[in-house]
């Protein structure tokens, strides 16, 4: 096993909030999945790392990258992202980053980022969440089941936007561009006002595994953003205070629902 060696971050180090039965996931949120015509060209999107469920926010340091694809062809966004303090349920404050992107053309945009890996000392291991979101602009559909070209990721079946509550969603989960057999996959819908209670911690995260093709599915039951989180473990290792430990890799993807007006 190949072995690398990093560095923790120190004072802006990402720090996971103390919350039982807590999934992280990294997000991004747009303003919009789905942009018309005659609507406000300009995406806001919020990059936060977040217990989506619960409410818990954690620390996010700037991102390795973070760009788009758009028509097949990539553009770094890293320079265009800006801080921001995202406030949690409880009242505290975390830092994120807010970006602002003029759509341009017609087709699918996926927005895509690579976070710092982070140390999670509660599972002895660093965490790195390749994360994807993909708007819709001006009705062209073409591009959403297109790979970025990530470490791992989700690429949809289903097309992501569009879609109704209720409505059954299909990826498949990729490593070094390899579908994964039965990988684990974890859901949770991003409860942003705190309102939704779960009756039991298993009903906080939803668990799901792939097939032997490396394909999951899974019925979104309510309207709003889900993140389907693929966890893997990277055939390499990093340092902390002199010892190796393993690496989660975890494809992220994140997809809205609506209800039937």
């Amino acid at each position: 096993m190949k072995k690398n060696s990093i560095s923790l971050l120190s004072g802006a180090a990402l720090l996971a909030v103390s919350m039982s039965a807590s999934a992280h996931f990294q997000m991004i949120i747009p303003s919009d999945d789905m942009v018309k015509q005659n609507e406000k060209r300009t995406l806001n999107l919020d990059l936060m790392f977040w217990h989506p469920f619960e409410g818990g926010g954690m620390h996010m340091v700037k991102p390795v990258q973070f760009g788009v694809m758009a028509g097949g062809k990539k553009r770094d966004l890293l320079d265009t992202i800006k801080a921001h303090k995202f406030t949690d349920i409880n009242g505290e404050k975390f830092d994120g980053y807010r970006v602002n992107y003029k759509l341009k053309r017609p087709g699918d945009n996926t927005f895509y980022i690579e976070p710092q890996p982070y140390w999670e000392p509660a599972e002895e291991s660093f965490i790195i969440h390749y994360t994807k979101v993909i708007v819709n602009s001006f009705g062209l559909e073409e591009g959403w089941d297109s790979p970025v070209g990530l470490k791992t990721e989700i690429t949809p079946l289903t097309r992501p936007y569009g879609l109704y509550s209720g409505n059954v969603f299909q990826g498949i989960v990729t490593v070094n561009g390899k579908p994964v057999p039965f990988s684990e996959v974890e859901v949770e819908y991003f409860n942003r006002d705190g309102k939704l209670k779960a009756e039991a911690d298993p009903m906080i995260t939803q668990v799901v595994k792939a097939d032997a093709n490396g394909v999951f599915t899974y019925a979104m039951p309510k309207a709003g953003w889900w993140g389907f989180a693929a966890l893997n473990e990277d055939e390499n290792t990093m340092k902390h205070e002199g010892t190796e430990y393993p690496v989660e890799i975890g494809a992220v993807l994140w997809v809205k629902t609506h209800d039937m007006k």
